[in-house]
């Protein structure tokens, strides 16, 4: 593998580039001759992101009393002792520092070279900064999360100048059984953080870690198998937000926004369900205590609803569920689940209590199984919408809103766009993109 931080031809290309992406017409970067196509590709996405090549920092996305609970939920949590163990102990005397990322390249962990760490410092490279393309532009660890695959990203091909003394390594860490995007884990430093073997490097102990997390997750599941099964109790209802501190995905969970079928996880094994079931389980979750037959069914079904079709449905959903545990098989009269079953919502709906409205807004994924008709789900998918949006309109930052605006169902919301508009700096970026947003719903609205 070449040297990626060799003037020839690869710097010298960037350096080019850059001294010609300030002319470029219409956000469009120019074929420069030795530009490497991943660069001059995550290049042209920086610039539709509004992306400022001039900034001198990364944005702090999560302050410290956020970023602590929501390290502490978050999934790669548990799989931090082994980046400890094969990246992070070795970087303290090779000049690298480590750091790993949630799934939209928010900074969680930053370790390594002490003296690096205060260097990384002038770029916001630290915990709770956005070092997502959307953010920052072309860096390893947003451009990995863009591309799901490793990268290694040198010097000028930083599209922010004040990151060209640096180079950085990352690979997406993905969950193992349901193959999502968890996070990133980077390597940076200098020349040996481009280095041809650090690649390999992370990718192998990204795999050991990944496969760390099944061992511990079976190893979870058959520990519960052991155990007896535990009826839920009423009280479980105001801990559906608190399961989210246990920093790992062992937590029986069930995935709603933003789908149309729900994901359910159970003991380590991960499904996709009917659209009637994901009614169903969404239902019974957020209704701890139980639900009669005909409470249900006036949940489920517009009009009136057949208790005869919800006892059929049930059927096939408690066939479904014993695949995967005879722990979670419904119970009946009342219908209830006898087990903690955390649904997004509930996480979303919890941390809107606590005022921690930017952990909401990452967990939020859009609307409550949007083409659900279901009365129950209108209902609650208005509920966990609202009270977002209130929340986002009264404290959120000016990135808060932008991102708001940027859900499907804030798209010809024009108050968020004043409140974001109110709240940027003069010079922004990103006021062109706004303004134009604002004159475009302004004249539907005037047509």
């Amino acid at each position: 593998m070449t040297n990626l931080l060799q003037p020839e031809p690869r710097q010298r290309a960037a350096l080019a580039g850059h001294e010609r992406l300030d002319h470029a017409l219409g956000g469009a970067t120019p074929e420069i001759p030795g530009l490497r196509k991943l660069i001059r590709e995550s290049w042209l996405r920086s610039a539709s992101f509004k992306a400022n090549p001039d900034n001198t920092a990364a944005p702090l996305a999560l302050d410290y009393e956020e970023l602590e609970e929501y390290r502490r939920q978050h999934p790669l949590a548990a799989i931090m002792p082994v980046i400890n163990k094969l990246l992070v102990q070795p970087s303290h005397d090779s000049g690298l520092l480590v750091a790993v990322g949630d799934e939209v390249g928010r900074l969680l962990w930053v370790d390594g070279d002490p003296a690096l760490q205060r260097r990384a410092e002038g770029m916001m490279f630290v915990p709770g900064a956005d070092w997502s393309e959307a953010s920052v532009g072309t860096s390893a660890p947003g451009t990995a999360l863009a591309l799901g695959r490793g990268i290694q990203i040198a010097g000028a091909e930083h599209y922010q100048r004040t990151v060209h003394p640096w180079s950085c390594t990352a690979v997406p860490f993905h969950d193992p059984d349901s193959g999502a995007v968890l996070g990133v884990v980077d390597i940076t430093g200098t020349a040996t953080a481009v280095a041809p073997h650090t690649l390999s490097l992370v990718e192998a102990t990204v795999a050991a870690a990944q496969a760390q997390l099944r061992v511990e997750r079976l190893q979870h599941a058959a520990e519960l198998a052991r155990k007896p099964v535990r009826r839920r109790s009423p009280a479980a209802a105001g801990r559906q937000g608190q399961g989210a501190k246990e920093g790992s995905l062992y937590r029986n969970s069930l995935q709603l926004l933003g789908r149309d079928q729900a994901l359910l996880s159970l003991d380590g094994r991960t499904v996709s369900l009917s659209a009637r079931h994901s009614e169903i389980l969404a239902l019974l979750s957020m209704h701890p205590d139980g639900l009669t037959a005909e409470e249900l069914s006036s949940l489920l079904y517009p009009g009136d609803g057949s208790t005869m079709t919800l006892r059929a449905e049930m059927v096939r959903l408690r066939k479904v569920l014993q695949q995967l545990s005879q722990d979670a098989v419904p119970g009946s009269r009342p219908y209830r689940l006898p087990i903690d079953l955390v649904p997004d919502t509930g996480q979303v709906l919890s941390c809107l209590q606590r005022g921690a409205h930017r952990i909401a807004l990452e967990i939020y994924r859009g609307g409550v199984l949007p083409r659900s008709e279901a009365p129950g789900i209108v209902d609650l998918r208005n509920r966990v919408s609202s009270l977002l949006r209130e929340a986002v309109l009264t404290d959120g930052s000016a990135e808060s809103l932008l991102k708001y605006a940027a859900l499907p169902e804030a798209s010809d919301d024009v108050e968020i766009r004043r409140a974001a508009l109110r709240l940027l700096p003069p010079r922004s970026p990103k006021r062109a993109a706004v303004v134009a947003d604002l004159e475009r719903l302004e004249a539907e609205l005037r047509a």
